[in-house]
């Protein structure tokens, strides 16, 4: 059982919970929904005991273990003698049901005796979701256990969570999962800074959700026309000069102040996400092409002969399991990693902008807006408008990028690549840790650029709105035009 009562939190002098309770049942499976940057990693943390709240109290009874989005460096992960030793610390499993567990997690190609500390940021994650199964703890606090799986994996995955037998409170952006895990949702308000509960499935949420939001624009927008009418009051009311109309006029006055101050915000939508991008650099007919590309690691070969040409503002997808190769494929063409033999030629005008999860770009200590001012000539009024349209509003431009969520450094990372007349994009899984909203703002800003992209991602529907004109299939190396048969590839990556 888990239950916050009255917690207040503020980040950066921001609140993020104002007097927020909620509560959570023994058994309960529990999905965790809001926007990026809404709080979810705070309350994981205060129920971790990661995080103090400044005023209330989250009561948790037995053990908690977090498994977080990535894990890059963690103590008891990086001193492990083996994978063994890091899963399975209390040695109550026989190695055959470990390595059942590694080859769901499609980490098959690694020995319990290997050393986990060498492993990538996606391999690390895994092992420690399949950590914290294994420990079966109290409350399992999972923040998208499914991001670096692909179709089958996930699948797995959803099997053993829904027969997880003790507490679950899991962020996931995967609709299926949380549909067929979950029998409750708690939904950060970021309005309110409340914790709003649903019973049910997701599918339930997003319907109760939009019949609350529907009524909230109803309430808001009557609201709004009656204060317009009481302003119009006041107008007529100037020329009441005896000290009673004085009265009265500053009583009006203060009604309205008053009104406007305890208004609800309108839940916020993509309406207002039209944006006008700087214009691409001209570049030749084709802007990149790659020829005869082989690359290996350790022996394995990743890439074997791919080859690939890019014309000039076109749109192109790759897309393949986890391990096919994309992501080498990519650095090799932006020039962060050489080929062991074949060539990328590049057109003298390739003006290129990238993405990827990494955000090795970023400098943490920079706030926002500074951010993008590094990146333009351009003043307020060209930044200000872009962060707005990005979901960065208010004091939130002046937080410093180290305090952003994965999602909101996402949003941030391709809001400063759209800056810029880059004639080509080269983007590494744009949505993973996108929320339905900012995976809309995402979406909507890219249909609007007029340069040529080359993506890789997971989400079909992104994919099938993008509409590339080509995919690059790996490892079967195989181009084909874009049509809607191959979004079953899309969320195999």
């Amino acid at each position: 059982m888990v239950r916050g009562s009255n917690l207040s939190f503020n980040y950066t002098g921001i609140p993020v919970f104002d007097r927020a309770s909620f509560s959570i049942g023994s058994g309960q499976k529990v999905a965790l929904v809001g926007p990026n940057g809404a709080g979810k990693s705070t309350l994981f943390g205060l129920i971790a005991g990661t995080l103090e709240s400044e005023e209330g109290s989250v009561v948790v009874e037995g053990s908690v273990a977090l498994v977080p989005q990535e894990v890059k460096q963690d103590p008891i992960l990086d001193s492990a003698e083996s994978i063994r030793a890091y899963i399975d610390p209390h040695q109550r499993y026989p190695d055959h049901e470990l390595e059942n567990w590694l080859r769901g997690l499609e980490l098959g190609h690694l020995s319990l005796a290997d050393v986990p500390l060498s492993l990538s940021g996606g391999q690390k994650t895994r092992l420690a979701l399949a950590r914290a199964l294994l420990l079966k703890p109290d409350v399992l606090l999972l923040d998208e256990p499914t991001n670096f799986l692909d179709e089958n994996g996930k699948k797995w995955v959803m099997q053993l969570l829904h027969m997880y037998p003790k507490t679950l409170l899991i962020v996931s952006h995967d609709i299926a999962l949380l549909n067929t895990a979950i029998d409750k949702v708690l939904a950060i308000n970021i309005h309110t800074k409340k914790i709003d509960e649903y019973s049910g499935t997701y599918d339930q949420f997003v319907r109760l959700k939009k019949e609350a939001d529907d009524l909230l624009k109803r309430t808001v927008l009557n609201e709004r026309k009656h204060i317009a009418r009481m302003k119009k009051g006041l107008r007529n009311m100037d020329r009441y000069t005896s000290e009673k109309g004085v009265r009265q006029r500053t009583r009006l006055k203060k009604r309205i102040r008053l009104l406007e101050e305890n208004l609800p915000s309108l839940p916020r939508g993509t309406a207002s996400i039209r944006l006008r991008l700087p214009e691409p650099a001209r570049v030749g007919e084709i802007p990149l092409m790659a020829r005869n590309i082989y690359k290996s690691y350790g022996g394995d070969a990743v890439l074997k002969g791919v080859s690939l040409t890019l014309y000039r503002n076109e749109r192109v997808a790759l897309l393949g399991k986890n391990g096919a190769g994309k992501s080498t494929l990519i650095k090799i063409l932006v020039g962060l990693q050489q080929p062991d033999s074949g060539e990328v030629i590049r057109d003298e005008s390739l003006s290129l902008g990238y993405y990827s999860q990494e955000f090795e770009s970023f400098d943490l200590e920079q706030t926002l807006i500074e951010s993008l001012y590094a990146e333009t000539s351009g003043g307020d009024h060209i930044i200000r408008p872009l962060l707005a349209r990005f979901l960065f509003t208010g004091q939130k431009v002046f937080n410093k990028i180290k305090t952003l969520s994965g999602g909101e450094k996402t949003r941030l990372a391709i809001a400063r690549l759209l800056l810029k007349n880059y004639n080509l994009l080269v983007l590494d899984e744009p949505t993973t840790y996108l929320d339905p909203l900012s995976q809309r703002v995402i979406l909507e800003a890219l249909k609007n650029y007029t340069g040529g992209i080359l993506v890789v991602s997971h989400t079909a529907q992104f994919l099938h709105e993008l509409a590339p004109s080509r995919v690059l299939l790996l490892p079967e190396q195989q181009i084909s035009t874009w049509n809607a048969s191959l979004l079953s590839h899309a969320e195999e990556v």
